[in-house]
């Protein structure tokens, strides 16, 4: 006879294995997740670690009455005095070739940055000074140890001449590395050196805000009266299906609606946060709206019911009841596509926000571009040093994601109601 107990307790050991298994495998592959995200972040942290600080180097500059003119400062010849600070500072350099390798120790913002020294500080003129000056994005890769000397000279991005220079520099203490401030306070650049984020950090906060203006009230609107109002007739269900579907177009589908109806119809600026936000909002509108709905489908009926039962009108128990309630959950959906809306590129390229902006932005109407679109620009540039810029761009990105999540889930949780 067949022992039924026996095999049932076999049968009950091989489920228990097969369970085990199949919970090792769950964190494996939570394991195998975590490893590559913090390899990803890690090598995210390593390329963007050379920004933290940048390098300067101290020229003697004669600010004297003969260079600067007292009365008009400004028609100075301050990259002259820079060169000329630099040729003092190595007088056996004559060569013509050589000048210019000399030259480009510095980088040429150092003019720009010795007449907003004397701007600031009129008391400087008439004097000789010591100034401290942005070196070039060259020399400070090879003061962090970023240059292979063991290569041939044609291969390296700095000469051995420069390497000797550089080196006499040091051992004299005019080289010097400080907090770089200048990544978070200035605008983009062609010279890595000086390139900032501030313009592109404006521009994304300008869009996002003509984003949030447009879209949240009228997805919010339109949850509520589909949710509440509408009739359960085919044009709603047509109008819930193209919500859906619309959840899922590419971005860059919108970025091709707003360039062919906001720059081309209606003649909007382009470049602007005013249009880069109107396109945010367009393809943002379906997450808010899908996001309202549900929370207002998780309010009981309860709610509306007592409150249809105390006379209340059917638009007074939905905004004076209903809504409050779900009002947690429409600003978590809201909040998280802020956040979708702050790491889009493709849209903004369509409307040509991929502009070269230095300038900082004044208004929703002048030319902008955004942090992503200023991440794409960084990492297709052939400039070593754009690579760090791009990667510490990359986590003041991630930074403001996580914030925004973060953000979110705090709301949701200090203002829900729980039943």
């Amino acid at each position: 006879m067949i022992d039924f107990t026996k095999k049932a307790g076999f049968n009950l050991i091989r489920r228990h294995r097969a369970e085990r298994r199949f919970q090792w495998t769950g964190r494996g592959a939570i394991a195998i997740s975590l490893l590559f995200l913090l390899f990803m972040v890690g090598s995210i942290l390593r390329d963007a670690s050379g920004v933290i600080r940048q390098t300067q180097i101290a020229l003697v500059v004669d600010l004297s009455v003969e260079n600067i003119d007292p009365a008009d400062p400004a028609s100075a010849s301050y990259g002259g005095l820079v060169k000329s600070s630099l040729r003092n500072m190595f007088p056996d350099v004559t060569d013509r070739k050589d000048k210019k390798r000399l030259y480009n120790l510095a980088s040429p913002e150092a003019s720009f940055e010795i007449a907003r020294m004397v701007k600031e500080n009129p008391e400087l003129l008439g004097t000789t000074q010591t100034l401290w000056v942005t070196a070039s994005d060259d020399l400070d890769l090879y003061i962090r140890g970023k240059v292979d000397v063991s290569l041939p000279e044609r291969q390296r991005r700095i000469s051995d001449a420069q390497i000797a220079w550089v080196d006499v520099l040091q051992s004299s203490g005019n080289i010097q590395r400080i907090a770089n401030w200048m990544f978070l306070t200035n605008g983009d650049s062609r010279e890595p050196e000086i390139a900032g984020i501030l313009s592109a950090l404006v521009g994304s906060a300008y869009s996002l805000a003509v984003c949030f203006a447009l879209a949240f009230p009228i997805g919010i609107g339109a949850a509520i009266y589909l949710e509440e109002f509408a009739p359960a007739n085919r044009l709603s269900d047509l109008i819930e299906v193209n919500i859906n579907n619309l959840a899922a177009v590419p971005s860059i589908v919108f970025g091709l609606l707003g360039l062919s109806i906001f720059l081309g119809y209606m003649g909007l600026p382009r470049s602007s946060p005013l249009v880069g936000g109107m396109v945010l909002a367009l393809m943002t509108l379906p997450t808010m709206i899908i996001a309202a709905r549900a929370s207002l489908q998780s309010v009981p009926p309860s709610f509306r019911e007592g409150a249809l039962a105390l006379g209340a009108s059917p638009v007074q128990a939905v905004f004076h009841h209903v809504f409050p309630v779900a009002l947690p959950g429409m600003l978590t959906g809201a909040i998280i596509g802020m956040a979708q809306a702050l790491g889009e590129t493709a849209p903004l390229l369509m409307i040509g926000m991929v502009a070269f902006i230095v300038d900082i932005p004044d208004s929703i109407l002048e030319p902008a571009t955004a942090l992503p679109v200023q991440i794409f620009l960084w990492a297709d540039s052939p400039e070593r040093a754009f690579t760090e810029k791009t990667a510490a761009a990359i986590i003041v990105l991630l930074i403001f994601l996580i914030l925004m999540n973060l953000i979110a889930i705090l709301l949701r949780r200090k203002l829900e109601t729980r039943f």
